[in-house]
């Protein structure tokens, strides 16, 4: 695979940021770093069965990052979770499933990741080609007033049946159902393990007070942090967060155990360093943490996916799931930001920080 995007000058006068920083906090040498024998070095003495670890296996050596450790996964479950008709009306194409499942192959991921219906409706022709992650729950957009919460929308069978490789789930920690979201999903990937499939955590924050006056705290790298912690903790066999924002959640939220020592012990304002604490967080890196791409902004979208990509990778990430930015633009379009993406992965220059 090739692309003829030069990563320094698409960084610009921020590239030294990125690319010439060092973590002093938590060091590269306390990781678990992505490599072609991750599977083995972690999972080699789990609990996790060998029907498991093929099925990690398949996701990990699929397309065009496939033995490198790395993962690039498109997840479009925004039609149930931000609407259908505002999700894909930049493009309609999308409407249809099987572009969606197209859009994967022809971009080289590793696997997809969607709903039932969109996987189910094309299992007999493509679970074979690409590696198919089943998205078992959302929240629907269409209950007056919203709400936040994660409902299951099928069983893990189901999944097993149409050939999925893996199930993927969502719970909102700090919501006032995060506790039934829990202890749902904990028993869906036990049941997901028990038949051979891996498990894939979205580990989202959900609660008002976590916005204040002074800033947005969904996405701090002490919150969310919190939150992988539990995501593997539960068995997650890879966690999808958000890049972090910003910091001391905890502290300026007022709750939790917090304290002002533990910042500076473990991060700095670095956003390498933010991400670190996230990887950390994983049992030193050894679940892998992939970050999600955000939502569409039209012309800096190709900026924002590889800032995201130099980020997670150089905090030793283990890749991006990104959706918004490539399925919201003509197909050719998607396909080569989410190639370029990948291209940072394959860029042996690009190191761990």
């Amino acid at each position: 695979m090739k692309t003829n995007i030069n990563i320094t000058e698409l960084l610009g006068e921020k590239a030294a940021l990125y690319l010439d920083h060092v973590c002093e906090k938590i060091t590269k040498d306390e990781l678990q770093t992505p490599s072609k024998n991750s599977l083995d070095k972690v999972f080699g003495n789990s609990n996790r069965n060998p029907q498991v670890l093929r099925s990690l296996a398949q996701l990990y050596n699929h397309g065009n990052l496939g033995g490198t450790g790395y993962l690039s996964i498109l997840p479009v479950d925004q039609g149930i979770e931000h609407s259908a008709a505002f999700s894909f009306y930049k493009n309609p194409d999308y409407f249809d499933p099987e572009n969606i499942i197209k859009l994967a192959i022809e971009s080289g991921c590793n696997g997809v990741a969607s709903t039932f219906g969109v996987l189910g409706l094309n299992a007999r022709k493509y679970a074979h080609k690409i590696p198919f992650i089943v998205k078992i729950n959302h929240n629907e957009l269409l209950t007056y007033p919203n709400k936040y919460d994660q409902t299951l929308f099928g069983k893990v069978k189901n999944a097993w049946d149409m050939g999925a490789v893996a199930v993927g789930a969502t719970i909102y920690f700090g919501s006032k159902e995060s506790n039934r979201q829990l202890n749902e999903i904990a028993e869906a990937f036990g049941e997901a393990h028990s038949l051979g499939m891996a498990t894939i955590l979205w580990c989202y924050t959900r609660n008002e007070a976590f916005k204040t006056e002074k800033e947005d705290y969904h996405a701090a790298a002490d919150v969310t942090g919190q939150a992988n912690h539990i995501g593997v903790t539960i068995q997650a066999d890879i966690i999808k967060q958000k890049l972090p924002t910003n910091n001391f959640g905890f502290r300026e939220i007022g709750f939790g155990k917090y304290d002002d020592a533990m910042y500076d012990a473990l991060t700095t304002d670095h956003p390498i360093d933010l991400c670190r604490l996230q990887v950390a967080n994983c049992y030193m890196g050894k679940i892998g943490l992939i970050n999600s791409g955000g939502g569409s902004k039209g012309e800096s979208d190709l900026v924002e996916a590889i800032t995201t990509a130099v980020i997670n990778k150089r905090a030793g990430g283990s890749g991006l799931i990104m959706g918004r930015k490539a399925f919201q633009k003509p197909f050719g379009e998607g396909v080569k930001l989410i190639r370029t993406v990948q291209s940072v992965y394959l860029d042996h220059h690009i190191n761990i920080a």
